[in-house]
């Protein structure tokens, strides 16, 4: 992105941004930072932004924000699909399912094999009904489930159906484990952990997330905060 690209935005108009998220930022933390510099740049009140789909605080990657009346398209771009690269620690589960929260039990993990892994994946794959973690923004009686989560008040989460189309494992050393994977919306890959770590008669969570394409946008597309905060 250039200086003489950005005089060139109308973001009252409407522009579709692809940031690259920090990592322990929310999704809602990027977008009140956004819609601050461009207000701040435009010497404006108010502005309409928005982001096209929630990113973890303990993930990393493409957050598409869409300012003015390309908000309108949030929708749309919600809905297109998504690629992951995620990290997983098998032998131990967390409350959130990832770093957000301490190790609360611990499992064996010497009987689980790379082979063992790739023959399991299978089930995962196609069309499937996943239970959202109870530390999610799914909403239950008009409360989200981490409000109750975070109280210690159990809570039934319906689940959901949601398709998965691809995962492929391209790293594998236990603990730890990398997988590529490509899904449709509402997939929460913090579940997906679980559920793998539940089918090899263990435990597992996220230690590490990157969003690496959503739809037609990549990583090489994003902007990187800092570079957005020198170029107003």
């Amino acid at each position: 992105m250039t200086q003489t690209e950005i005089s060139e935005f109308d973001f009252e108009k409407g522009e579709v941004l692809v940031f690259d998220k920090p990592l322990d930022w929310t999704s809602f933390d990027l977008v009140h930072k956004v819609r601050f510099i461009i207000c701040k740049k435009l010497n404006i009140k108010k502005l309409k932004v928005g982001h096209a789909g929630t990113l973890d605080p303990k993930a990393t990657g493409i957050l598409i924000l869409c300012t003015g009346k390309a908000t309108s398209r949030i929708e749309t771009l919600q809905a297109d699909e998504k690629e992951y690269i995620a990290t997983l620690k098998f032998g131990a589960t967390t409350p959130s399912f990832d770093l957000e929260s301490a190790e609360d039990a611990f499992y064996e993990t010497a009987h689980i094999s790379k082979e063992l892994l790739i023959n399991i994946l299978p089930q995962f794959i196609g069309t499937i009904m996943q239970v959202p973690p109870d530390y999610s923004a799914v909403k239950i009686n008009g409360k989200r489930a981490y409000d109750y989560a975070r109280k210690g008040i159990a809570v039934e989460i319906k689940s959901k159906v949601l398709e998965i189309k691809e995962i492929e494992v391209i790293g594998f050393d236990l603990p730890e484990v990398k997988l590529r994977v490509v899904c449709g919306k509402g997939t929460y890959i913090r579940a997906l952990a679980r559920d793998i770590g539940i089918a090899l008669h263990s435990g597992a969570y996220l230690t590490g997330l990157r969003r690496t394409r959503v739809g037609k946008f990549s990583l090489a597309q994003a902007i990187v905060l800092e570079d957005f905060l020198k170029k107003q």
